[in-house]
């Protein structure tokens, strides 16, 4: 506080009410000691004296002028702990809150008895009520009936955790939420008739299930029953709110429930599976319900299902995603589904963006919630641009274990839910034997996420009545709380005897819904009683094995040219960075005369896509200017940081332009961006990794949605996967993409997997992706992109290679092999090695015995292709496969199998390359430069040359 300044002449103005109180307390610990105060309060003090004792310059709320007078400081300081009392009630309520249906709440804190902090009944009765709840409702009278309220609206069997909401705003919606009693909408009677029909449908479906398929997993929902009248309920808002989608996405627990009770998926589909005989030719046609299958297909609680649902004059589709046993990593490609569905592609510029479009829902498990980092990533997409969905309504499906690792063993926080304080995602713990609080909490839920577009969570806790499995005896590693669950009545117990008590239904009522339910599963299981249980097919379908169509790629030259040129015009007044205009007007001239760049030819690729009419989506780190500053997309004014991409102001384009940075991420960005692809099958969508090497941090993704999604659930994908990879000395984390796993995962046409070396190949496989993205042939397309190399002008192109020609599976090398008669030895290889050996060819290299082949494409294997090179080559003696990877890695263990079975009878197959390996490269940039000129020399029959 500056001591300059003048005192205004009514300085104690700026304070009154509580406020005032408060500074009279801390002014007695002043007098007492002057550092027990904050400095701000000592210089205030200094300055200004005491405050006034007797008087207050405002009045009191709820108070005359004349009775504010009246109040001593001891009154003033009495107030002051009421207030505390009242906050500590609405931050530390949930602490002594019923959410537990096993167990009793905890003995009240001092924190929150009034007689604890020096308050006695007459104390809060002399003070209104509005001082203390605000929004209390009228009903209230005085404080000691306000802080009353306060205590049976925090801890009953609804907790809330909102202290961690930092917008004034949004607490103080949501305290009034609580406190006047909104959320506590008065359910009719016919809507809580409703919920008991369906916990009793849920109830007697998992008992049916456990009765007539004894020991079957089925990862029973009983003992968070509430779950499927809470996602019913969450359904109806976003219905109601007018989404054409509503996107769930759940691990395993309570899933079949799910799907027969919130889909609608028949019961007779259900226990045809369990039957182990799934009619997947008539699955789509029961009812409103799309099952979805694979060739090979998965385990019924892995599947997901569409339900369409007419109502309000809306078409929605509600779907549950597919997911895997990795739990969690269903999150970012349900919300990368959502985005899909909110956008609009068809003008140019960024997408437009409709939140209320599409919903979606999480359900998270306990353990997994705070256990898995893929959590703490999705979450972290909630706000940011190029992600956001105008929030997710999440819930924790909370059954106090985690297969039999209990809380204390599993997390190093009180709630499983405390991740997302981090976030600032409002919070609501929730008994699961109380349907009408569950209720509420999703009404709250859906009203926050419809005013404010953000996330929120409840945390749902409850039980598992059975083990982790229906084949888990989970009493023999918690034999005391399973006594306590064996011995506690069902929600629907529960819920029925309440009504009864409140008069809702009588028992005849209740029976009769026990009755139809019971009646209807009977019905369902005899009409899969007699079914075969003949295995289906696993084999792809016809239209997989036979490979991706022949489709045109080149562009003719004026349309190329006057992209070109467009792309290096900018809107009136914009000044690009000086020295990166200077790089990009580069352009203009490379395109006639010279050679075209990486940068250049991908610029030209999507422009032209665009112009075709295909909305481009392009996310991850750095993406926008490009890891390695090749890119250029989204340029920033240098004098006012506004941005422009090129993209969004060509006059031939037909669709959007997205591109995003990403956050620093991988596992979550990939997976929103194939839920993205998945859900805009018309959109091509690409997602760069800085590195290749990073992508390793998105593998469960590669290996449950990518590579395999089609073979298990029939869900198609053209996701491109842009992975800069090549061994240029800069070390084990800045060299591989791993190219060896993508290959290992690669089989029944699942993606293609590709190596390019120039850059028109690049520009070519670009727009075949596009062409196909709409076609039952596409596939995700995983390229090894360069670094290096990206304005190597041995692998630029001049235009004609862009107007003419499409993408060669192989290319071979210009100056090698020219008479074939001549040649004895081929060398097969991939990537930015075979420029290193085109570069290092020179006159003691024998050109004429030797031959170079470029793999570009490595899966599909290229048979047909190399067979012809053969064919014309019939003098060779050897093959070399050559490779700058570790034996162990890189494309060596894919290919050559495929090599041993394509060449003729008596060739010798050699690998040149790297030892076996457990690290991808050497850290020391001489070591590698000493390595790499061995293979080279060793590869083209030299001694080998010195560092």
């Amino acid at each position: 506080m500056d001591r300059n300044v003048s005192k205004p002449e009514k300085s104690w103005e700026t304070f009154h009410g509580p406020n005032l109180g408060y500074v009279m307390d801390m002014y007695e610990k002043y007098k007492n000691n002057p550092n027990d105060v904050e400095p701000d309060l000592r210089e205030w003090f200094k300055n200004y004296g005491a405050p006034p004792s007797t008087q207050s310059t405002q009045p009191l709320d709820g108070h005359s002028d004349a009775e504010s007078m009246k109040m001593s400081a001891s009154t003033m300081h009495k107030i002051s702990k009421a207030i505390n009392l009242a906050d500590n009630i609405r931050t530390f309520g949930h602490i002594l809150a019923d959410v537990n249906p096993i167990e009793e709440p905890s003995e009240e804190s001092p924190l929150l008895k009034p007689e604890e902090n020096g308050l006695s009944e007459d104390d809060l009765r002399s003070m209104p009520a509005d001082l203390l709840c605000k929004d209390a409702p009228n009903h209230i009278e005085d404080g000691y009936d306000a802080i009353v309220h306060l205590k049976q609206m925090y801890t009953k069997s609804i907790a809330f955790e909102f202290d961690h909401v930092y917008d004034l705003e949004e607490r103080n919606w949501l305290i009034k939420m609580v406190e006047s009693g909104d959320i506590y909408e008065d359910l009719s009677n016919e809507k809580r008739q409703t919920i008991l029909e369906r916990l009793t449908a849920t109830e007697k479906f998992e008992q049916y299930l456990h009765k007539n398929f004894v020991g079957q997993k089925r990862f029973s929902i009983e003992g968070l029953d509430s779950m499927v009248p809470m996602l019913e309920e969450m359904v109806q808002h976003f219905i109601h709110e007018g989404a054409s989608n509503v996107m769930i996405g759940m691990a395993h627990r309570g899933r079949l429930s799910t799907l027969a009770h919130v889909l609608g998926k028949p019961y007779n589909l259900i226990f045809s599976e369990f039957k182990h005989a799934p009619n997947k030719e008539t699955a789509p046609s029961e009812g409103s319900t799309t099952l979805n299958y694979g060739w090979t297909g998965d385990v019924k609680y892995h599947l997901g299902a569409d339900m369409q649902v007419n109502k309000e004059s809306n078409y929605t589709t509600v779907s549950i995603a597919n997911n895997p046993s990795h739990l969690e990593f269903v999150d970012p490609v349900v919300a990368g589904y959502a985005r899909a569905a909110q956008e609009d592609r068809e003008k140019t510029g960024f997408p437009d963006v409709e939140l209320n479009k599409a919903g979606a829902i999480l359900v998270h498990g306990d353990a997994a919630f705070p256990g898995e980092g893929i959590v703490a990533e999705t979450l972290n997409l909630s706000r940011l641009k190029g992600y956001q969905i105008g929030g997710t309504l999440h819930i924790i499906a909370n059954n106090l274990l985690g297969f039999t690792t209990e809380s204390h063993d599993s997390r190093s926080t009180t709630y499983a839910s405390d991740l997302a304080k981090g976030f600032e995602i409002p919070i609501i713990h929730v008994n699961a034997d109380d349907p009408d609080a569950c209720i509420a909490a999703v009404i709250l839920a859906c009203e926050y996420r419809r005013r404010f577009h953000k996330d929120f969570l409840i945390d749902l806790v409850g039980y598992r009545r059975f083990g982790h499995n229906e084949m888990d005896e989970p009493a023999a590693t918690q034999p005391q709380l399973y006594e306590q669950i064996r011995a506690h009545d069902t929600a629907r117990t529960l819920y029925a005897e309440k009504l009864q008590q409140e008069n809702v239904i009588d028992k005849d009522q209740a029976q009769a819904m026990i009755d139809e339910a019971q009646n209807t599963l009977e019905k369902e299981y005899e009409k899969v009683s007699g079914r075969s249980q003949t295995p289906g097919e696993t084999e792809p379908p016809e239209v997989i094995e036979k490979g991706l169509p022949d489709v045109e790629t080149a562009v003719d030259y004026s349309t190329l040219k006057q992209i070109n040129e467009e792309l290096l015009q900018y809107p009136e007044g914009f000044t690009v960075f000086p020295k990166l205009g200077r790089i990009l007007q580069r352009r203009e001239k490379a395109f006639t005369e010279g050679n075209i760049d990486w940068g250049h030819a991908e610029a030209l690729a999507f422009a032209s896509i665009l112009s075709d009419g295909t909305p481009i989506r392009m996310t991850g780190q750095d993406s926008e200017r490009g890891t390695f500053s090749h890119r250029h997309l989204i340029l920033h004014d240098a004098e006012n940081g506004d941005i422009h991409s090129p993209m969004h102001t060509l006059s031939t384009a037909k669709a959007s332009f997205a591109l995003h940075n990403s956050p620093l991420s991988e596992a979550a960005v990939v997976g929103f961006e194939y839920g993205y692809n998945v859900q805009a099958p018309d959109t091509l969508v690409l997602w760069e990794a800085q590195y290749g090497d990073f992508s390793n941090a998105a593998q469960v993704i590669y290996d449950q949605f990518i590579s395999a999604g089609r073979a298990k659930w029939g869900q198609r994908s053209g996701l491109v996967l842009l992975l800069p990879h090549g061994y240029e000395g800069s070390g084990p984390e800045h060299s591989s993409a791993r190219l060896e796993r993508f290959l290992s995962l690669a089989a029944e046409n699942n993606w293609n997997v590709a190596n390019a070396t120039n850059t028109s190949q690049y520009f070519h496989l670009l727009r075949r992706q596009a062409a196909t993205l709409e076609m039952d042939e596409v596939r995700p397309l995983v390229l090894m992109t360069p670094k290096s190399l990206l304005r190597n002008q041995t692998i630029s192109n001049s235009y004609e290679a862009f107007t003419e020609g499409k993408f060669q599976t192989i290319i071979e090398d210009p100056i090698t092999g020219n008479n074939a008669d001549d040649v004895d030895t081929l060398i097969f290889c991939s990537g930015k090695v075979s420029i290193d050996l085109h570069e290092n060819i020179d006159e003691n290299t024998n050109t004429d015995q030797l031959h170079i082949v470029r793999v570009e494409e490595l899966y599909p294997y290229p048979r047909k292709e190399i067979e012809d090179v053969l064919s014309r080559y019939k003098n060779v003696t050897s093959v070399k496969w050559v490779q700058e990877e570790p034996k162990n890695m890189g494309a060596w263990g894919y290919i050559q199998p495929y090599l041993l079975e394509t060449l003729p009878e008596g060739i010798d197959l050699q690998y040149i390359g790297r030892r076996r390996r457990s690290s991808p490269s050497e850290g020391d940039p001489n070591v590698h430069k000493r390595e790499q000129q061995r293979i080279i020399d060793e590869a083209l029959n030299r001694e080998e040359r010195g560092s």
